[in-house]
């Protein structure tokens, strides 16, 4: 089980990128459009204003049981133990253990 702390920072990222993707996207927009040098550097300095927790790249996937961030399967966004333990209950559809 990861630490309650890390699952809220967590948290807390996920609410700070859905707060400020609509303006993220605006200043990168702008970014992207032919300007003079120093109009680049005035929209960079308004997109390092906002907060670093606010990138979509900081946020990490975790298992939505345990929180564990290591060992990620996306498909069911569960860890490999969780995911092992589940798939030997016959809890996940569709997965088998494969012997040869």
């Amino acid at each position: 089980m990861a630490k309650k702390s890390m699952i809220e920072r967590e948290i807390k990222r996920k609410k700070l990128v859905i707060k400020n993707s609509k303006n993220r996207i605006k200043i990168k927009n702008q970014m992207k459009r032919k300007m003079t040098f120093e109009e680049q550097i005035y929209i960079q300095k308004k997109l390092q204003k906002l907060p670093r927790n606010s990138s979509k790249i900081r946020m990490r996937n975790r298992c939505w049981l345990t929180g564990r961030s290591r060992g990620y399967y996306r498909i069911f966004g569960l860890s490999r133990h969780v995911f092992r333990d589940m798939a030997h209950e016959c809890l996940l559809p569709g997965v088998k253990k494969s012997s040869w």
